[in-house]
């Protein structure tokens, strides 16, 4: 991970989806690069995990965990207020928590779980932790999607599949389509203040992503597993967006393989980033 190089002593990284998979790696990473974690995690279990892991490799004792279901609004906004309380500064926020459902479900909220936990957790957290990042001076966002969001049937009018007919690839890209039009919107809003935001693509990881969908979904993942990168080798833009000199006041690009890469038209357009951002906001509540 060479490429990922950078020194984070002192730095407060916050990872989501820390206990597993891509984020797993990032969080290791990160710790053993110098960095301060703060693990956003749903399973107390595999965070403590996590926590011994980060410890016995980086004889670090000073992890925190914060546990959280980024389904719900009210967890995000309640574990929000626990990180602001405890942490004076925090440098890295890293949005890296996702699903993936086969059938339409929805939250406790009322709102389609893809959609909510894949997009509108990054918005409310990034938005409620915002102030903190501002004052914490050179901050970086950095949020996880993929090329997924290339899939075909964005629909801004429809973005819970209300209408359309559901299907779980289109549910999951149009997600990750809406973590770069969130960054490319929340990049333009933050010019200027030192923070910055990009996105990125892990590339075709294997990840616990999808097996909540049963039993055969598990054995689909372990076999697929055999042709896909590692979460270490899917964690590299992750941690080189989070730590690299090189992208000191780079800010509002998607990245591939430590790279910039170009992202679908419809990634690019700033009309549909504006919209989305103002029905992100109504969504979770945050419309003035």
């Amino acid at each position: 991970m060479a490429a990922a190089a950078g020194e984070m002593r002192d730095k407060v990284c916050l990872v989501t989806g820390a206990s597993s998979g891509i984020g797993r790696e990032t969080a290791l990473a990160l710790a053993e690069r110098g960095a301060r974690l703060v693990l956003l995690c749903r399973s107390r279990e595999r965070g403590e995990e996590m926590r011994r892991t980060i410890r016995e490799r980086t004889g670090r004792d000073d992890v925190s965990l914060v546990l959280a279901d980024l389904s719900s609004q009210s967890e995000i906004r309640r574990v929000a207020a626990e990180i602001l309380a405890a942490e004076p500064r925090i440098d890295v926020l890293v949005n890296n928590a996702g699903l993936v459902n086969l059938r339409r479900e929805v939250t406790g909220d009322g709102i389609e779980a893809v959609f909510a936990v894949n997009h509108l957790a990054y918005f409310l957290l990034t938005n409620l932790l915002l102030d903190r990042l501002r004052a914490s001076g050179k901050a970086r966002i950095v949020n996880v999607s993929s090329d997924a969001h290339k899939f075909r049937g964005f629909d801004l009018d429809d973005l819970q599949f209300e209408r359309r007919k559901y299907g779980w690839s289109a549910a999951y890209g149009q997600s990750k389509l809406c973590n770069i039009l969130f960054t490319r919107e929340l990049a333009r809003r933050l010019e200027g203040s030192g923070v910055t935001a990009n996105a990125l693509h892990p590339g075709a990881v294997a990840t616990r992503l999808a097996q909540n969908n049963g039993w055969w979904a598990v054995a689909l993942g372990k076999l697929l597993a055999l042709f896909l990168r590692t979460p270490a080798k899917g964690a590299e833009t992750s941690v080189y967006l989070a730590t690299s000199p090189e992208m000191e006041g780079i800010t509002g690009r998607y990245f591939s393989d430590c790279r910039e890469a170009r992202p679908s038209r419809m990634a690019e357009d700033d009309a549909a980033a504006k919209r989305l951002w103002e029905i992100s906001a109504r969504l979770t509540g945050l419309a003035t």
